[in-house]
């Protein structure tokens, strides 16, 4: 895989007065991502190490960021965006995958006629979903089941024809 850029949380805002910040998470966990120490947060931001991260325990997580001192510098980041480039993930076991691994990737049907790109993954408790959008701009969603996806690799992913969208 390529060493793209993985978003793992956002900054939604503040958290007290001493420059904590609150995090959407888009990883599994807030282990997940006490594992990195320093995030690119592009551009005013630059890079951004951790200091201290901690779960909020509804789902996101409070964090301290070094030279982060006040409310306002907190404040000052909402919106900031928190990637690693995907080499500094932990690697995976035989049959799991990131989802970023997935985003961008040309979808073809197993007649290999194309479908689109894969835009997003979501998981709603049963299984994973894929999300691809079509060239006109439709989206359609695709469980991600071996019936449904007999199969994906880097350079795209198989959609089954019973389940291409069309």
């Amino acid at each position: 895989m390529s060493d793209k850029p993985v978003t793992l949380a956002a900054i939604i805002g503040a958290h007290g007065v001493a420059g904590e910040v609150r995090l959407k998470l888009f990883s599994e966990s807030v282990e997940t991502l006490a594992r990195c120490t320093s995030f690119d947060a592009g551009g005013k931001a630059g890079t951004l190490r951790l200091v201290k991260v901690r779960s909020d325990n509804k789902g996101g997580a409070v964090a301290r960021f070094e030279g982060v001192g006040d409310r306002n510098a907190a404040e000052a980041l909402r919106g900031t965006v928190l990637t690693v480039p995907r080499s500094a993930l932990p690697p995976l076991d035989e049959g799991e995958f990131y989802h970023s691994d997935l985003l961008g990737l040309p979808a073809i049907s197993d007649a290999g006629e194309p479908l689109g790109i894969v835009c997003a993954v979501e998981n709603f408790g049963a299984t994973d979903i894929i999300e691809i959008e079509r060239p006109d701009g439709k989206r359609f969603m695709v469980p991600l089941t071996p019936f449904a996806v007999p199969g994906w690799d880097s350079e795209r992913l198989v959609v089954a024809a019973d389940f291409a969208g069309q």
